[in-house]
């Protein structure tokens, strides 16, 4: 209980700094920040078209935070999210335009079972790698996700275009029901809740999410109890993977009704960062992901009713960023100096 309430504090500490260096800003630019602040809550709540596109941000944001936190629970630091969520979301715009042989109903389970399996493949790759020939996951990952991209730039610009002046798909025949219109908020919400909610059982309630933690701690523990750090880090970075495709299937089917360009841009970092600020704890990930979305979806609302930039919520999420940066450092540090100890 007391390590629960350590980090919900820790966590409240960083979200106050955050804040306040962004108010700091505001008053350094002539802006009443209390104001800015005001405009910004009342751009993300005030109506339900404000709630609704409130909640659509979240929704991708809630997946991205957990498909990272899965893979680090193993001991792997994923920074490929975005890059399968793209490919989810090519994938289940492929079968939503093409397989109309099948009922609405089973062509929707498809598309989320086409897109989750093509996104764990692709982060098949980087895991294998740094399972077997210790290549880092990370630099991999960044570079993937710029391949992700051009292949689905490629595709809606070439074969699956619509033929319009955007480079997009062309709509696909299935999709998640909305409410709260005309925002474009979906039933992907509770999937996505649904989603975290076992994912959060997994971990700490099955042997398999037993071994995934027992990786992440300790790999050398993990392997003299019989358990195989590469298996579970390729099956947990294969896990991390479908949950972002899981996001782009949604995203297409929920959101856009077709695959949009770089339509999953910061998504991937955003939920990664979400993740971080938390670090990892899966049951505070939804809290940060809402926080983030609550930022992005009242920055224009802001800027509408304020002098204020949008801009500014690039300046606090950057905060966050360099808080979690620090804790990772100070982290490294503590580990490095025990080990230095101990020799």
């Amino acid at each position: 209980m007391n390590v629960a309430i350590k980090s919900i504090q820790k966590i409240l500490l960083t979200m106050l700094l955050a804040l306040t260096i962004g108010a700091l800003f505001i008053l350094f630019i002539g802006e009443n920040p209390l104001e800015a602040y005001g405009a910004l809550l009342r751009g993300a709540f005030n109506g339900k078209l404000k709630i609704g596109t409130t909640l659509a941000s979240f929704t991708p944001l809630l997946l991205t935070s957990c498909a990272f936190a899965v893979a680090a629970k193993a001991g792997a630091f994923n920074v490929g999210v975005e890059g399968e969520v793209f490919l989810g979301g090519i994938t289940a715009a492929y079968i939503g335009i093409n397989w109309t042989f099948l009922p609405a109903p089973v062509l929707l389970i498809i598309c989320f079972l086409g897109a989750m399996a093509v996104a764990a493949l692709w982060a098949l790759i980087p895991a294998v790698l740094k399972a077997y020939y210790r290549v880092s996951e990370v630099c991999v990952t960044i570079l993937m996700n710029s391949v992700a991209l051009y292949i689905t730039s490629y595709l809606v610009s070439g074969p699956m275009s619509a033929g319009v002046a955007n480079a997009q798909s062309l709509p696909v025949t299935v999709n998640l029901p909305q409410f709260m219109k005309p925002s474009s908020v979906n039933a992907g919400l509770f999937i996505a809740l649904i989603t975290v909610i076992l994912m959060i059982w997994v971990l700490n309630k099955t042997t398999f999410g037993y071994k995934v933690k027992t990786v992440g701690t300790n790999p050398s523990h993990a392997e003299y109890v019989g358990i195989s750090p590469k298996k579970i880090f390729i099956q947990s970075m294969m896990l991390s993977g479908a949950l972002g495709g899981m996001a782009g299937c949604i995203e297409v089917l929920g959101v856009h009704g077709y695959f949009l360009n770089n339509f999953a841009a910061g998504l991937g970092s955003n939920g990664m960062l979400a993740s971080l600020i938390v670090k990892n704890n899966l049951a505070f990930a939804p809290f940060m992901s809402f926080f983030l979305a609550v930022l992005k979806s009242g920055a224009m609302g802001m800027q509408q009713s304020t002098g204020v930039p949008k801009s500014i919520v690039d300046t606090i999420t950057a905060v966050f960023i360099i808080v979690a940066t620090m804790e990772l450092l100070f982290q490294f540090k503590n580990k490095k100096t025990k080990k230095e100890k101990s020799k």
